[in-house]
């Protein structure tokens, strides 16, 4: 047994765990975006004393290993040793889970947002070729329902029997709710307040009844708790995705799960810790009221591990999701802490690379009620696409890496404080003006801050059409350790290697959408509108991620931002049960491509990995 001391005086015990392993079992978490496989090279500690064995250096320079620098997942203690973890190396989630029951922040403009569009969405809704009728807009799956009961008389019947004759109608009721039901009564002069499902009795109500709906991202995870008795949103509370510290994307978390005994349990325990943590929050602040229900989005991986299924089987071909439908289970089955009963919706998923999660966006958008086609895109940690109109919807899903959420990128960040938002070039100064969120000295690169990055250094001809560093062209370009940097500061740079994985990425959504197009036989001129979702769509230059060859050469005015759809769309399923319904039946209607069978798909992924295209003549600037 051997002892791992870092140099603020923690000590751990190991004995055949690799230093990131070690770190982890006792939450101190690294940037480890592979998972721990040693190829993102981010996971650096300094070893100050002690012998240690390591595998691989991957991503560190030489000048660092003369330092003492190794990957911590690729290195084994060989005895006791004595480690420094530089404070810019720990991941943000380590910070957070410090303070997670005070979450971040209540995201009020977010919330705005979120109301408009749902009281947007339901006065419009189309459904089943005619419109509802107003007063069944508003029809949450869980409601209040005052009675006044006839006291006891000589006729044998039971409370209960007499409270299912006053609704005039069958429901459930727990043995936990059964055993107080009678003093109850009798203590409310036969008044009763309860709240009811179509099925169930969950309680006795004596406080307002709210509902959450849960957006579980692959990097964020943000609630809405809603008042189902007025129909409106109160509060919003997000925080990151504990599940980063064991893996950037879905992939390398399917293969932890996979790999380690505990690995399912743990990446579980993640999330249902951040979501408890919210629910936490929003409940602190909410006293007046009490949850009884829940709406879960996400993508088919996120959706499983919640409710602790093994994903294995959706990385392996014919990548197949152990189910797509959700059963209406309870609280007590997924350990949120809610009441046992509490009925938890979890919205459907297409197939293993398009969730609940898309199916929530497109609850959003409203296309699948259009006479014209248009295309809804989801541009995360992967690309997911659907077009479509009233009549048919075709969905893919592309891998387009994490990078535009802020992994896989040297300096890559989330759109937090310090990140650089927007990029040009000034003609009057001959530099490049920056914008950082917060007016921050820029500290990394945010998803939007790439694709101007890129652009403007494309078109100042900084790189070529291949993406790759003209050294001549620009004093910012600097070499370290043999590989090009363009400087944007002494913290923030971008390397070769980065612009390689953007094009990559960009590549892979332009791809999508061509393939798809041409599976129906329309030109990107023919469709109406292109609906963007995503963390970073609001802060999208239109412009240039059309000038890079991301997004069809459509005119702007065809974009619409719609930011967090998939929590948009859980929150129309409980302001509505019309919605729950609406959204199972549009999984059922939307036709899957898988794009990795597609040699379509990889001659357009090919041919997108110029800036802007091999083909020129897609993005000749608009008549």
């Amino acid at each position: 047994m051997f002892k791992v001391k870092t140099k603020d005086g923690k000590i751990f015990e190991t004995k055949e765990e690799s230093i990131l392993q070690v770190l982890q079992r006792q939450g101190v978490y690294l940037h480890a975006s592979c998972g721990g496989k040693g190829s993102c090279g981010r996971c650096k500690i300094k070893v100050l004393e002690g012998n240690i064995k390591t595998e691989s250096f991957f991503g560190i320079s030489e000048k660092e290993k003369a330092e003492g620098f190794v990957l911590a997942c690729q290195s084994f203690p060989g005895g006791d040793i004595l480690i420094e973890i530089p404070d810019k190396l720990i991941t943000v989630s380590e910070r957070i889970s410090t303070v997670k029951i005070e979450i971040i922040e209540t995201i009020l403009k977010e919330e705005e947002i979120l109301r408009a569009k749902a009281l947007r969405m339901t006065s419009s809704l189309s459904f089943r070729g005619g419109q509802y009728p107003e007063e069944s807009l508003f029809a949450p799956v869980v409601k209040k329902l005052s009675l006044k009961i006839d006291p006891p008389s000589f006729d044998s019947h039971g409370d209960f029997e007499r409270l299912k004759r006053s609704i005039q109608k069958e429901l459930f009721i727990s043995r936990k709710l059964a055993e107080k039901l009678s003093d109850f009564l009798r203590e409310n002069n036969w008044s009763i307040n309860l709240a009811i499902t179509e099925e169930e009795i969950l309680d006795f109500l004596s406080k307002k009844i709210y509902g959450i709906a849960v957006d579980i991202g692959t990097t964020t995870v943000v609630l809405a708790l809603v008042d189902l008795e007025e129909g409106k949103i109160v509060d919003v509370a997000s925080c990151y995705n504990s599940q980063i510290n064991y893996g950037d994307d879905v992939i390398t978390r399917i293969i932890f799960a996979e790999e380690n005994p505990e690995g399912l349990n743990i990446l579980r325990k993640s999330i249902v810790d951040d979501i408890n943590a919210l629910i936490n929050t929003v409940s602190l602040r909410n006293k007046e009221g009490k949850i009884y229900c829940a709406f879960v989005a996400g993508n088919t991986t996120m959706c499983h591990i919640f409710w602790g299924i093994n994903p294995k089987y959706i990385r392996q071909e014919p990548y197949t999701p152990t189910l797509n439908r959700y059963p209406i289970w309870k609280a007590s089955d997924c350990m949120l802490l809610l009441e046992p009963q509490i009925p938890i919706y979890t919205l459907p998923s297409v197939a293993g690379y398009v969730g609940g999660d898309i199916v929530s966006g497109l609850l959003t958008t409203g296309l699948y009620k259009d006479e014209e086609t248009s295309l809804f895109i989801d541009i995360g940690t992967n690309g997911e696409i659907v077009i479509g109109n009233k009549d048919f919807l075709i969905t893919a899903s592309t891998s387009a890496g994490p990078c535009f959420e802020g992994s896989g990128i040297s300096c890559g960040m989330r759109a937090t404080e310090g990140a650089v938002e927007s990029f040009s070039y000034n003609q009057k100064t001959d530099e490049f003006d920056i914008k950082v969120i917060g007016n921050e000295a820029p500290r990394g690169i945010c998803g939007s801050g790439m694709i101007d990055i890129l652009s403007e250094l494309f078109s100042k001809k900084v790189i070529d059409q291949k993406g790759k560093f003209v050294t001549d062209n620009s004093k910012h370009i600097k070499i370290f350790d043999n590989e090009a940097r363009f400087v944007i500061s002494s913290d923030c740079y971008i390397t070769q290697s980065d612009i390689d994985n953007i094009i990559r990425a960009k590549a892979a959504i332009y791809a999508g959408i061509s393939t798809l197009l041409e599976e129906v036989g329309l030109s990107e001129r023919e469709l109406k509108k292109v609906y963007i979702a995503g963390g970073f769509g609001e802060f999208l230059n239109i412009k240039k991620a059309i000038k890079i060859g991301m997004l069809p050469n459509l005119s702007e005015e065809r974009f619409i931002f719609l930011g967090n759809t998939s929590l948009t769309g859980a929150v129309l399923c409980l302001l509505s049960k019309n919605f729950w319904e609406l959204a199972n039946e549009l999984a059922q209607k939307m036709t899957y491509i898988d794009l990795s069978r597609s040699k379509k798909f990889m001659d357009e992924y090919v041919s997108a990995l110029f800036l802007p295209h091999t083909d020129w003549e897609r993005f000749r600037e608009l008549g």
